[in-house]
């Protein structure tokens, strides 16, 4: 039986403004189970990505309780909610992130000096992430050497480098066009499948949006529809 990784309960995240606030979620309750592909999705400024922050414990929820993988995202501490992201937690950017005076090789295996593990671990974990995107042959290579495709098929390989149980992807094609696209998704659904890895998106995207098995749609701050897909 599959786990539940992620309960949201009258969640509100609101932002100062001034001598006033921005009330950007609104008493949003959702959960997430081990193993889903889903999609967050809704128009600029319907409040995705300020739900996938606090959801990866960057940041933290105003009112109402956000638990992932059994820990109480506000109440942790900054170290805890760190060790929470580093162990537990992949991230995906529509922008990379990747650091350019990195190696391909470097830039995955990055994540890995923040844990215990020996060089033989570690050479491991990157090798097989690579593999797992389609890069072994560019281990040497630099970002800047590197078409967008690859960029974010290395930043896939750096957030699973670690096997985490829930990967954040946000906008994660964004800055694709459409093959390079289906390739990235298609990569990231080989290893939902074979992993079990739990994927969640923030995207407004129609061609992730094909892609996902269950499809949260946000519209100002609110919860307008939650739906399962079959046959994905």
């Amino acid at each position: 039986m599959k786990k539940e990784l992620i309960s949201i309960k009258n969640m509100s995240k609101s932002f100062p403004t001034g001598d006033t606030s921005f009330l950007a979620l609104k008493e949003i309750s959702l959960n997430f189970m081990e193993g889903e592909f889903s999609g967050i999705v809704g128009p600029s400024g319907s409040g995705k990505t300020t739900l996938l922050n606090i959801i990866g414990s960057l940041d933290n929820p105003t009112a109402g309780k956000v638990s992932v993988l059994g820990y109480d995202i506000a109440a942790l501490t900054t170290r805890e909610s760190a060790r929470l992201r580093s162990v537990y937690i992949g991230f995906i950017f529509q922008t990379y992130n990747l650091l350019p005076v990195y190696t391909v090789f470097e830039n995955v295996e990055f994540p890995l000096l923040l844990l215990k593990k020996t060089v033989q671990e570690r050479r491991k974990a990157v090798m097989d992430a690579l593999e797992w995107v389609g890069l072994t042959d560019k281990v040497n290579s630099k970002p800047a050497h590197l078409s967008g495709g690859q960029c974010q098929r290395v930043a896939i390989a750096r957030a699973m480098v670690k096997r985490p149980q829930l990967v954040l992807a946000d906008e994660p094609t964004a800055n694709l066009d459409t093959e390079n696209s289906l390739k990235i998704l298609e990569t990231m659904q080989s290893l939902n499948n074979e992993l079990g890895t739990t994927f969640i998106f923030s995207t407004h995207d129609q061609k992730v949006i094909n892609f996902m098995k269950r499809i949260i749609r946000l519209n100002d701050g609110k919860v307008a529809g939650d739906d399962l897909k079959t046959g994905v």
